[in-house]
């Protein structure tokens, strides 16, 4: 699999001007690069510049809206709903999450839920807000159907993932994961790669286990059965149930909460209806809240410095990888597959942007159709 190596510095130029050109306005392009280079920082590939083909194609087809005007549908102290109206996802749910920390802070907590929106990155950043604002965060989003059911062959539920931030040194808690094995977005990095898929993460049409990333990705679009298992796989014994229950919680605070779009009827008919759940947490209505990020600390200590299994050298917490990856690709720079690269190059061109000055060679339609010869 072929790579090509930027800067972080490069990759958020071209973002911020390839959004600039659809029509974002500065604050707004700021968000959705801040979004997706986070994802990259932090070493999550499926959801960093792998995902600008999504949100070109969304845009180009009309299911993400550059004119629509997100508005507060339902309202209290402690609670809102939001109606994007088809939005950019990342736009509108940073707006949520900035509402839920307002009220948090007045009120102690605070839950926004927020339908008919798109695509919103990784759940992970908006719980980050919280916790940078000194708040639990906690964030959820539902998605097109990619799940099975435990004892199902259908997608009927999105991966769906859950993300919880909280203060605590030296490094805060960040936990962001999907609900099913792994995303849609790791499928698509298989099949770029043309790599079988590894056992226990898909089923294809007939409910049945399967390695080709290529075939389950396009019965998920086809909707004609099969997709990516719950977390725990596809079986009870295996903890199934579980993955599939903590699948349906992200939907209860995204979609029903919001009396939104349910996954399995999401992105239908070129209508997203992705919907998305948010909260915060103030710690000091609780007590001190220093008090309670030290105790947290604490044991987040403890955990790193127990006993370690053979052959093991290190308990990591959740965050602590996150921490050392932004660190290695500032000084080293963001891998991205060629293949994500000729989508950006795509992309460029479609809004009028330099591709050439961005990738050099690789914007050359004759070396764009060569790329996947060798490393660059």
């Amino acid at each position: 699999m072929s790579y090509v190596t930027y800067s972080a510095e490069h990759l958020d130029k071209f973002c911020m001007e390839v959004f600039s050109k659809f029509g974002f306005n500065d604050e707004e392009a700021r968000i959705i690069t801040d979004v997706l280079m986070l994802s990259d920082l932090y070493g999550i590939e499926s959801h960093g510049m792998q995902r600008l083909v999504r949100y070109h194609k969304g845009i180009e087809k009309g299911m993400i809206k550059l004119d629509a005007k997100p508005e507060i549908v339902f309202e209290t102290p402690v609670s809102a709903v939001i109606d994007a109206h088809d939005a950019m996802g990342q736009v509108v749910a940073h707006r949520g999450m900035e509402l839920a920390i307002e009220k948090a802070k007045k009120s102690g907590i605070a839950i926004v839920s927020i339908k008919n929106s798109n695509h919103f990155g990784i759940a992970g950043y908006y719980a980050k807000m919280a916790c940078d604002a000194g708040l639990v965060g906690f964030a959820c989003t539902n998605s097109e159907a990619i799940m099975v059911p435990t004892f199902g062959k259908k997608a009927m539920i999105g991966s769906n993932p859950i993300a919880m931030a909280a203060p605590a040194k030296p490094y805060p808690f960040f936990f962001d994961a999907s609900t099913t094995v792994v995303t849609r977005g790791k499928l698509e990095i298989y099949n770029k790669a043309e790599k079988p898929l590894p056992d226990s993460w898909a089923l294809n049409k007939d409910g049945h286990p399967s390695n080709d990333a290529s075939d389950v990705l396009k019965n998920i679009v086809a909707k004609n059965g099969g997709g990516i298992m719950p977390l725990g796989g596809s079986v009870e014994q295996t903890g199934s149930h579980k993955g599939y229950g903590w699948g349906m919680v992200c939907e209860f605070f995204s979609s029903i909460l919001s009396m939104g779009t349910t996954s399995n009827k999401c992105c239908v008919n070129n209508v997203s209806g992705i919907c998305h759940g948010l909260a915060a947490i103030n710690p000091a209505f609780f007590g001190d809240a220093d008090a309670i990020a030290e105790h947290f600390s604490t044991f987040l200590a403890e955990l790193r410095e127990s006993p370690k299994a053979d052959g093991q050298s290190q308990i990591y917490t959740h965050g602590e990888k996150e921490i050392a990856a932004v660190a290695d690709r500032k000084k080293n720079g963001i891998k991205v597959n060629v293949n994500t690269v000729r989508e950006m190059v795509e992309m460029a061109k479609f809004v009028g942007v330099d591709a050439k000055a961005y990738f050099g060679d690789l914007a050359d339609s004759d070396n764009n159709s060569k790329m996947f010869a060798g490393n660059y």
